[in-house]
């Protein structure tokens, strides 16, 4: 018998779990790249449902507008400039082979000109670490470092709105809808709560889950429940 795995329901492609996104403010995107320095000013500051930090509206001189993540301490009328060479400062695009070792970043590109893809959830900010060969080494939120190509641009500062996670949610009906605004179900309920019919691990009374919890790659949807191709199980010899 089949499994109606809230990860079959969403790859359907139904209304069930497909996110408002009609009620965003916009969709973040840097302007269009220029060889040249453009300087811009910050029109407005503005709350997006779909976006955990505060989002910044900069029009730049030569008439291109663009909505990217504000940094902390950014303020209405604030000059910022986007293009090669740019000065460090909160706020400014610059491609990441011309900020020095230390600089805090965010909104990176992990292709030139494929628009912020990393670093982007409030109170983040990745750190430019080094020079590898032709790569720039940036170390992620995560620890993780990786390389990135000089092109590639970033926007200098730390992402606002970094103490969301500190306030709790307190009630239900408040998550509920934090969730239902990005598509998202609440509550969110462990497998081996449901019924047999609706996942792997589900149909008994006690929390064991009755059956293996690793799983290979290449295991069919049904079954890919649980620890998939795990290295180890933490379980000693």
């Amino acid at each position: 018998m089949g499994h109606r795995l809230i990860t079959q329901n969403r790859g359907r492609g139904g209304s069930t779990y497909r996110a408002p996104s009609h009620r965003y403010f916009g969709e973040i995107s840097f302007a269009r790249s220029s060889a040249e320095t453009v300087y811009g000013e910050v029109m407005d500051l503005v709350n997006s449902v779909g976006h955990s930090s505060p989002l910044m509206v900069v029009k730049y001189a030569d008439g291109q507008e663009s909505l990217l993540p504000a940094p902390i301490g950014i303020r209405l009328g604030e000059i910022v400039a986007m293009g090669a060479n740019v000065p460090i400062k909160n706020g400014n695009v610059a491609r990441i082979g011309d900020i020095p070792n230390g600089t805090f970043i965010y909104n990176l590109e992990v292709q030139p000109l494929c628009g912020g893809k990393l670093v982007r959830t409030s109170g983040t900010a990745a750190t430019v670490v080094g020079r590898h060969d032709k790569f720039i080494l940036v170390k992620l939120p995560s620890n993780k470092t990786v390389e990135l190509n000089p092109n590639c641009r970033a926007i200098i500062g730390i992402v606002a709105g970094g103490g969301r996670v500190e306030k709790p949610f307190v009630k239900g009906g408040k998550r509920n809808a934090a969730r239902k605004a990005r598509g998202k179900k609440h509550p969110l309920v462990s497998g081996v709560a449901m019924n047999a019919v609706d996942h792997p691990f589900g149909g008994t009374h006690r929390r064991t889950k009755g059956r293996p919890t690793t799983t290979a790659r290449n295991t069919p949807p049904g079954r890919k429940v649980g620890l998939i191709a795990a290295r180890k199980t933490g379980r000693g010899k």
